[in-house]
């Protein structure tokens, strides 16, 4: 989680950033074909970030449902987080 658990729409806390990298840090010297989840405060302001972490795969729900075009935020966030090295 990268937010404070309990309700949508919540701020991403970049203290999670350094928790994503080691994570990251620990798939890839296991050499195990292992997602990296993000879940919270997920939007065109953050995602760019967790991806750059190691995030490889993100839940954006607020960003996506709260959108005056929610396919067009999914291509977007998509478009943003595959700029990064971490992702399938």
């Amino acid at each position: 989680m990268t937010v404070e658990p309990g309700f949508g729409g919540q701020s991403f806390l970049d203290v999670m950033l350094p928790k994503i990298r080691r994570t990251r840090e620990l798939i890839d010297a296991s050499g195990a074909d292992i997602w990296l989840q993000i879940d919270g405060g997920v939007s065109t302001a953050t995602i760019a970030r967790a991806a750059e972490a190691g995030a490889d795969t993100f839940v954006a729900g607020s960003a996506v449902y709260k959108a005056a075009e929610p396919d067009a935020m999914v291509q977007q966030l998509r478009g943003i987080a595959e700029q990064h090295p971490y992702q399938r």
